[in-house]
């Protein structure tokens, strides 16, 4: 139940993710998913079935790959976010914190691969 429940939690916290700039999407749909796979393998069913967020989920865990539009999103929403908290944050020491807070993730979603390059990649190895 717990883990059904932490699920819920993800999957909210991802539809904020779509509207709100600051937070991702992806990951919080991963954690949920995981959380469904343990607990509920309808509710699992149910996330990997949605038209909006099934396709990263499949993308995600056959490919460990993103689509080229969520990561050109992600990366300029984070260094909007790092231009804007830079800018609004008058202490040196705070905007350093935002900076060390958000290289990182942005570092590891610039390397991931894309998924639209995976699939042409094979079907372009059938010719």
């Amino acid at each position: 139940m717990l883990l059904k429940i932490v699920g819920l939690f993800f999957v909210g916290l991802a539809i904020l993710g779509v509207v709100l700039p600051i937070l991702p999407t992806t990951p919080f749909l991963l954690v949920a998913a995981a959380c469904f796979a343990k607990s509920s393998p309808y509710l699992y069913d149910k996330l990997l079935s949605n038209r909006i967020f099934g396709p990263m989920i499949r993308d995600w865990r056959a490919h460990r790959s993103i689509p080229k539009r969520a990561k050109r999103i992600a990366l300029l929403t984070m260094l909007l976010a790092l231009i804007w908290s830079c800018y609004r944050l008058q202490h040196w020491y705070w905007q350093a914190l935002v900076l060390v807070l958000i290289v990182p993730p942005a570092i590891f979603v610039a390397r991931l691969p894309l998924s639209e390059h995976i699939k042409e990649s094979k079907s372009s190895n059938k010719c």
